[in-house]
């Protein structure tokens, strides 16, 4: 297929981004939104967006990609991962499938990915969502992350993140819980290289310094859960109002890291909303 050539249904593909491939959920038409999911183990583009992509329609392009060391995009030969990496494939991704402008949606880690990319493409990216992000100044690496890197692949681990993950107990179903097992197992040897002990140092590796944030253009959404715990509101979202030039916090309450999941009619509306915001910013 042609690097533009735009597909009109949802098609999981493989790109190829500095010799290296990138496996990528892509559907709809329209102005391009890349989306970047967060780090838990046994995440991937299309697990963290399908539903998001689905409810959102068509008339956006809509991007996930499973960043290097999940799902099945590999670790580059000679690469570790990182918010380095990560921004330079996610950037090269989108050279790669020919959008000159394009917003970022970015979860967790992804957020502190879609921040950096930002900065580092002024011009290509027109907005930010940074939802239950990662990337403010000297953020802790709190303990609940700190398991969740750490969970082992299996029913027992998955349960226990999932757990960690949600304000609202009653998501954490068996139907869930098998799910997440089998997506843990599934990208573990990959995964496993990541976030090794101490973890205090890849939650470091996501930070952004003040300069950087200061530096980014595009106006940016912040989106958070009153009850994170993976992310807390206090030390993650709330100290980079101080650093972003054009920047608007929406905060939901009875919310734990995953607003698309536990609020998602109301996130949808959020995305659209922003994301209608003055095309071509």
């Amino acid at each position: 297929m042609s690097t533009r050539e735009v597909p009109t249904v949802t098609e999981l593909r493989t790109v190829t981004v500095g010799g290296s491939p990138v496996h990528v959920m892509d559907s709809g038409t329209g102005p391009a939104v890349l989306m970047l999911h967060g780090s838990g183990p046994g995440t991937t583009g299309s697990g963290a967006w399908a539903a998001t992509a689905q409810a959102l329609g068509t008339s956006l392009r809509l991007v996930a990609p499973d960043q290097a060391g999940f799902g099945r995009t590999p670790i580059p030969a000679g690469s570790r991962g990182g918010l380095r990496l990560w921004t330079e494939q996610a950037a090269g991704l989108m050279d790669a499938l020919g959008a000159e402008h394009y917003a970022v949606v970015g979860h967790s880690m992804g957020g502190a990915v879609a921040l950096a990319l930002a900065a580092a493409r002024p011009r290509q990216v027109t907005h930010v969502v940074a939802v239950s992000t990662m990337g403010a100044p000297g953020a802790p690496l709190s303990a609940d992350l700190d398991a969740l890197w750490a969970a082992p692949a299996g029913p027992a681990g998955a349960r226990d993140m999932l757990r960690r993950l949600f304000f609202d107990q009653a998501l954490v179903t068996e139907s869930a819980v098998a799910a997440r097992a089998e997506a843990m197992h599934a990208g573990a040897a990959a995964y496993a290289s990541l976030f090794p002990p101490p973890r205090a140092r890849w939650a470091d590796d996501l930070t952004l310094s003040a300069r950087t944030l200061a530096g980014i253009r595009a106006p940016v959404l912040l989106v958070h859960g009153a009850d994170d715990r993976v992310t807390p509101l206090g030390t993650a979202a709330l100290p980079l109002l101080e650093h972003l030039a054009d920047v608007r916090l929406h905060v939901f309450g009875r919310c734990g890291h995953v607003p698309a999941l536990e609020h998602p009619h109301e996130f949808r509306q959020l995305l659209s909303c922003f994301l209608g915001r003055e095309r071509g910013h």
